[in-house]
């Protein structure tokens, strides 16, 4: 399907990755990993076509299809969302301007016995045998169905895309990717923006999807669910293994291990007979023998170990100083954006070195709470900070905070005081910017490092209360292994917001449920509030929610009887059967039609000479009409039924 072949990549005269070579086929699931900046993305962008390679050759097969879900997306503003989602559908919008331009000349046209109007009359019969093959008749019910796995409800779709996040936006982008139904899909941290539910349903689709599919994440649940394959990039050359990543890890240290042994016994021999050659020189009897010797020891084939990157973040939050036993007081809290309400009635004590965490779907009010502690957005109620409370503030939407017109070392510089000021390029080297990586602009920084560079922005602040809104985006997992250790060890009081149940295992000793315009406190870690739920995993527990909410509401709607759920059933049954039917009918009318239209084409003078033609073909036509109509209306009324 696609093959890459010796290729090289250089950033500013050093080589990002150097002769890596690789295919990808029909069904693979490849999970592409290693450290921020190793050139993940960089690689997703070429084999799409949006970036240029130094040396070396990509092939493909010939009409294959690439979808690429880039981490920035960019919208054209006034559409709504699924004006924006139809977008995937670039044929069939346009089979439909030109059956809406042969329609308006049919119906204005009186000429009807003319080659013309007939040849009008076998076009419009063509493009609507187009239209069915790219599914015209389906493309609608099935952007809905995408859209509603991805979180939104039926009232956002005539929302503007302008009045929602990045996030929400990058889900409206990954909807149109899953529409298009590519050959190769191309994903690049697809689970950053998506809570718990969205990312299960996720994980169904791509495990179903027909085409190959390369992805960047972090998650590793994700990564162990989806992928088959894991292809690393380290150090500038690829590693490919056709594991998932926890066994790939597993065969990848087993190997360095042989490794290891196989080059250690070879330098012992490499070792005597290197004292050989040098006793044997001495000799001149042996001389024959020192140089066969040296010639053996040339055609040794030296055994190398794969190198491995350990290079990883140095982190520690330092607290500035003790603040008062309550941290944070809060009471009779709302907040409403407009019409809709998203926190109403909370009450939330935080006290001095608690580790809290935020779970719940989105649109729950994480986030917004959250700013609210920080004094970013303002709200009704009560909420007071203890005394000598100073907080660091983490945001899901790093980059914002961000300018991407000045350097690294100019952003850490700016946010520094007289005291820390020298310390400045110390925290960007232990936060891995090193030599010239200081003076890089912040807007070429890949996602990870963007984020690494806030982080380390928060040591240069006075710090004992971390507030952190999903600090995982984007960074690599080593990098995300070394930020749960410092927050483990952090003294300070942290206010965690995350949907990484890897993340948040033994890092928090508070579990705060978001629900319902409301919060649940949990006195104990992530997997203590799994068990209170008696669930397995916290996806699951969201999705269980939901379903039981959706049917208290429909029972509360419409409370049925055993009686009436039985007659529902078999009025269900009944509808189907009638549209077995009426899809037998279609089928027969379509090949009655299509073998005219064959006829026409090879023999059209004969055809039309045929008693009344024109009536009885455009009988056909109608009657053919008129089906998909009470196709339309039957395949409604099972859903409403349903």
């Amino acid at each position: 399907m696609l093959n890459i072949h010796n290729l090289t990549v250089s950033f500013q005269g050093d080589d990002l990755f150097s002769g890596i070579t690789f295919q990808l086929k029909p069904g693979d699931r490849v999970g592409l990993i290693g450290k921020n900046g190793a050139g993940k993305s960089t690689l997703l962008k070429i084999i799409a076509g949006e970036q240029e390679y130094d040396t070396g050759q990509i092939a493909s097969d010939k009409k294959v299809s690439i979808g690429f879900l880039k981490q920035d997306i960019d919208f054209v503003k006034g559409r709504t969302v699924l004006e924006e989602a139809y977008q995937a559908f670039s044929e069939i919008k346009k089979l439909e301007k030109q059956l809406e331009e042969i329609n308006t000349q049919l119906a204005t046209r009186t000429d009807y016995e003319s080659k013309a109007y007939h040849d009008l009359m076998i076009a419009v019969n063509d493009v609507q045998h187009q239209y069915e093959i790219h599914g015209g008749y389906n493309y609608k019910g099935n952007t809905e169905r995408i859209l509603q796995g991805l979180g939104f409800q039926r009232e956002d779709f005539n929302k503007s895309t302008e009045t929602f996040s990045g996030g929400w936006r990058m889900r409206i982008e990954l909807a149109k990717l899953l529409l298009q139904d590519n050959d190769i899909l191309l994903l690049d941290e697809p689970t950053n923006h998506l809570d718990i539910e969205s990312i299960l349903w996720l994980e169904e689709f791509l495990k179903n999807y027909s085409g190959a599919i390369m992805v960047v994440s972090h998650d590793k649940m994700f990564l162990d669910t989806i992928t088959n394959r894991t292809i690393e990039i380290s150090l500038g050359k690829i590693y490919d293994y056709n594991k998932p990543y926890s066994q790939y890890l597993l065969l990848r240290n087993e190997i360095r291990e042989q490794q290891l042994a196989a080059q250690k016994n070879q330098q012992k021999q490499i070792a005597h007979t290197e004292k050989l050659i040098e006793k044997f020189r001495a000799k001149a009897t042996k001389a024959t023998m020192a140089q066969s010797l040296i010639k053996k020891l040339d055609k040794i084939d030296r055994i190398e170990v794969d190198e491995d990157d350990n290079c990883v973040m140095n982190i520690a939050f330092p607290v500035s100083q003790i603040p008062g036993k309550v941290v944070i007081e809060i009471e009779n809290l709302e907040k409403n954006y407009g019409d809709k309400q998203v926190l109403k009635n909370v009450h939330l004590r935080v006290d001095r070195g608690s580790k809290i965490a935020f779970v719940g779907q989105n649109g729950q009010g994480k986030t917004t709470l959250a700013k609210c502690i920080v004094g970013e957005i303002d709200f009704k109620g009560h909420l007071k900070l203890g005394h000598n409370v100073q907080i660091g503030y983490f945001a899901q939407n790093q980059a914002d905070y961000l300018n991407g017109n000045k350097t690294v070392l100019d952003t850490m510089i700016d946010a520094a005081n007289e005291k820390n000021r020298s310390k400045v390029r110390d925290i960007l080297g232990a936060f891995l910017f090193r030599g010239d990586d200081v003076d890089k602009y912040v807007r070429v920084l890949s996602g990870g490092e963007r984020n690494r560079l806030a982080l380390a922005k928060l040591l240069l602040q006075p710090i004992n209360v971390l507030v952190m809104d999903e600090p995982t985006n984007h960074l690599d997992i080593k990098s995300k292994n070394v930020l749960k250790d410092a927050l483990q060890k952090y003294e300070g009081t942290l206010l965690l917001v995350s949907h990484d149940r890897d993340f948040l295992q033994g890092l928090s000793s508070t579990v705060y449920e978001f629900k319902d315009h409301k919060i649940k406190e949990y006195l104990g870690d992530i997997d203590f509030f799994l068990e209170q739920r008696n669930l397995q995993n916290m996806r699951e527990a969201e999705k269980r929610t939901i379903k039981k909410e959706e049917n208290k509401i429909r029972s509360e709607l419409n409370p049925l009887s055993n009686k009436a759920a039985y007659q529902n059933r078999k009025k269900i049954k009944s509808l189907k059967n009638k549209l077995s039917k009426i899809e037998a009918s279609i089928a027969k009318f379509e090949k009655e039609l299509k073998e005219i239209d064959f006829e026409l084409s090879i023999n059209y003078e004969e055809t039309i000479a045929q008693p009344n033609f024109f009536d009885n073909y455009q009988k056909k036509k109608n009657e053919l009409e008129v089906l998909l109509n009470d196709w339309e209306l039957i395949t409604l009324e099972i859903e409403e039924f349903q």
